[in-house]
């Protein structure tokens, strides 16, 4: 027992390696992760006191935990079972594809990462490229909201800039959960994404597993008060308008739920515009081409913020103009299923869309861009002042949400003149301003988001 034996190094390495890995992995690993969870518990039990809507449980589970929950729930075994009869394979293949999807779709929320760096980050990125201004926010009713209920941001998508100003914005009130698409399943944005809370969903797959295990993911958050943002349009607007709604989210929420059991789901309308786009020529180039594929390029993204940041330090960088965000009149799902009649999706889906229009605020370049597009001649700076007034003084008297920087007509003609001569859209001869023809579909672009408000105004 107490005799000496002789070992090769390399064999006394190995025996110390394996005996050091299951020391960490039996006693001190359990340790640490005890102690980060205690400690993520009170970050999150302060966070609860100052936010509007607490953290559900739901969203701060382990990972590992709701990926087994969601692999094991009845109706995703009954999917599962269901799949493997018709391709005809075993039913353990086909559950190791539903576990896939799982890990795919499920994420690892961390209110450290969220409220800690992402909500600093959003703010001073939204504040850096716009003058961000709340349009229409009725206090009252967000307030009036079933504390219980679940809470669905539902918003039209104009940029990928739409995260980014929602997070900022609704910082106060609680932790928000996206459906992200595939553009954003790139190192090194997938880990930071998915700490945010995020799930990412295949927009164009078919496969009817995997859209069971998501709309079930989507039922089990819904069910457990997390509050989501949805972009019904399920993508960017090519040419500005506000498309038609898909229904596929919506259809997950709304499918699965019961008015008499479980809580409430108050759908909240979002209406958001920029005096810029950040996208808007790969946008307008998209709906020439008719090919929605959007490639995300973290080099080029790099080389705009490093423009950007050559600017100011030359002191020759401005803000890309106004970005306003209103908040439409809330819609309980509960309520609405009550007194209509018909398939409950397409009906909300149509009453939202209606209230995200009516809410759509106008600014700068989307009144000039108006005017300058509807005119067949060119326009003097005053002639183009006097027409955003007219414009916009018929927009407020229909209780539409309309930003005039300084509240004066002529002052926001001048900032819409001045970005669009800017971008090169328009050019300014001895006439007046005109369109470039080059640079028609732009200017059709930001007039466009506003084109249903003014056209329903003079009809």
């Amino acid at each position: 027992m107490f005799r000496i034996v002789e070992l090769p190094l390399w064999a006394l390495v190995l025996i110390l390696l394996f005996a050091s890995v299951t020391a960490l992995s039996h006693f001190l690993l359990p340790s640490v992760r005890w102690f980060f969870r205690r400690r993520m518990e009170r970050v999150v039990a302060k966070l609860n006191e100052r936010l509007e809507r607490p953290i559900q449980p739901f969203k701060l589970a382990r990972r590992h935990d709701m990926i087994q929950r969601l692999i094991y729930d009845p109706k995703v075994a009954e999917a599962i079972a269901e799949y493997a009869a018709q391709e005809g394979i075993p039913e353990n293949v086909a559950f190791q594809k539903a576990q896939s999807y799982a890990r795919e779709i499920v994420p690892s929320f961390s209110a450290t990462a969220y409220f800690g760096f992402a909500i600093k980050v959003a703010r001073r990125v939204s504040q850096m490229i716009y003058r961000v201004r709340i349009g229409y926010y009725d206090e009252a009713a967000m307030k009036n909201i079933d504390k219980n209920a679940t809470v669905v941001f539902v918003m039209n998508h104009r940029s990928n800039m739409d995260y980014v100003l929602v997070t900022y914005l609704a910082a106060e009130r609680s932790a928000l959960s996206y459906a992200v698409g595939e553009w954003a399943r790139v190192w090194p944005l997938k880990g930071f994404i998915r700490s945010m809370g995020a799930y990412f969903i295949r927009r164009r797959s078919r496969n009817v597993l995997y859209r069971r295990v998501l709309s079930r993911y989507v039922q089990m958050a819904t069910a457990g008060g997390v509050m989501q943002a949805v972009f019904p349009e399920g993508g960017l607007s090519l040419d500005g308008r506000m498309a038609q709604a898909k229904l596929g989210l919506l259809n997950y929420i709304i499918a699965d739920y019961d008015p008499h059991l479980g809580r409430d789901v108050v759908f909240v309308p979002i209406a958001i515009n920029y005096d810029r786009v950040l996208e808007d020529r790969v946008l307008i180039e998209a709906s020439e081409t008719g090919t929605r594929k959007f490639k995300f390029h973290i080099f080029r993204m790099l080389g705009f913020i490093g423009r950007q940041i050559r600017f100011k330090l030359t002191g020759r960088y401005h803000r890309f103009g106004y970005a306003a965000v209103s908040f439409g009149e809330p819609l309980s799902l509960r309520s609405f299923i009550g007194y209509q009649q018909g398939d409950p999706t397409t009906r909300v889906a149509k009453e939202i869309s209606k209230r995200i229009k009516d809410v759509i605020p106008a600014l700068p370049v989307s009144l000039v861009a108006t005017v300058l597009q509807r005119s067949t001649i060119p326009l003097t700076a005053q002639d183009v002042a006097q027409q955003v007034e007219k414009i916009a003084s018929a927009l407020e008297e229909q209780g539409r949400q309309v930003h005039l920087p300084r509240d004066n007509p002529e002052y926001a003609a001048q900032v819409g003149l001045r970005i669009l001569k800017l971008r090169q859209f328009i050019v300014e001869g001895e006439a007046g301003y005109s369109v470039v023809p080059e640079a028609a579909a732009a200017v059709s672009f930001y007039s466009a988001s506003i084109e249903h408000l003014v056209d329903a105004n003079a009809a």
